[in-house]
């Protein structure tokens, strides 16, 4: 007990040394951590303050942003304090909060994609009916189950993780506390929580990745068959192709490190690979889905005009 008591904190190593070329790297990721902050809070502030994107596409859209607002926001400033100050401590209570939010903003925006994607697919498909297969109705019954889901796999894991043995060693070989790393220092059996974690990311992992291969593949086949110029169909293949980009790189990370088995794991590819889904996709996902958008650009337009013209 008196080990326990002396050694409580969780000590989290972090993504960088202190060598010239991983300062470079961390300033890089400060960089675009910030870049995502104000962009995500741009497209926040957008729809929130235009009439013209108060519809359900946009609203999916601005929760997306919200989410990836508070992952960055959950995850980097710890990082950016524990590498300038050299404290690197996490207390089990702040490491089970990690867990919960992390898994709660990540495994939502899993499920709050697939409703992007069905979305897109009703607006292009069918765009007739797109009134009562995408209703106001519709829309917050997705995102309300998206936050719902997210947030319940986040509390069953990040008690479940909490309540194992641990080994006499709380290092743990991340930038943040993870729900599979803090598993690789259990002393007990994990194999139980191992099988349930894995029946959990085929739900929130493989069944939205299927729905969102499904109706992008149904909106491609339906662009082929539109009697539009080359030039339309490009663009929509080019706009398909850079969200199935975005897609592909969150999920894909995501079942990397979530879809293995324990022997599998090592620290130093596991916290690489974690990066890309907490630091980079967030700052994708508002140039992805909105940068081509003539709405959404209509409406910085306007903004941007106001504020001008109102500092004058």
């Amino acid at each position: 007990m008196e080990n326990w008591n002396i050694t409580a904190d969780f000590i989290l190593l972090g993504l960088f040394n202190y060598t010239g070329a991983h300062q470079f790297l961390f300033v890089l990721v400060l960089i675009i951590a910030f870049t995502s902050l104000v962009s995500n809070a741009l497209m926040l502030l957008l729809i929130l303050l235009d009439p013209r994107l108060h519809r359900p596409m946009y609203f999916l859209l601005s929760q997306l942003s919200l989410m990836d607002l508070m992952l960055i926001s959950t995850i980097v400033p710890k990082m950016a304090i524990d590498y300038l100050t050299g404290r690197k401590f996490i207390s089990p209570a702040g490491c089970g909060f990690q867990i919960f939010f992390f898994l709660t903003l990540g495994g939502g925006e899993c499920f709050l994609l697939a409703a992007m994607s069905y979305d897109r697919y009703v607006a292009i498909c069918h765009p007739l009916r797109y009134p009562v297969l995408m209703s106001w109705k519709i829309c917050l019954s997705m995102i309300l189950g998206s936050w719902f889901l997210g947030a319940v796999d986040g509390l069953m894991q990040a008690a479940a993780t909490l309540n194992f043995s641990f080994c006499s060693t709380h290092e743990i070989d991340h930038f943040f506390c993870e729900a599979p790393t803090l598993v690789h220092l259990a002393c007990a059996d994990t194999s139980v929580f191992e099988y349930v974690m894995y029946i959990c990311c085929v739900l929130m992992l493989l069944i939205p990745i299927s729905l969102i291969l499904i109706s992008y593949s149904l909106i491609l086949a339906a662009v082929l068959h539109m009697h539009s110029n080359e030039a339309r169909k490009k663009k929509a293949f080019a706009t398909c192709s850079s969200h199935l980009a975005v897609v592909g790189l969150f999920y894909g990370t995501l079942m990397f490190i979530y879809m293995r088995p324990k022997s599998y794991h090592s620290g130093a590819h596991d916290k690489v690979v974690s990066a890309f889904y907490t630091i980079f996709t967030p700052v994708l996902n508002p140039l992805i889905y909105s940068v081509k958008n003539k709405d959404v650009k209509g409406a910085l337009r306007k903004w941007l005009v106001k504020h001008f013209r109102w500092s004058q």
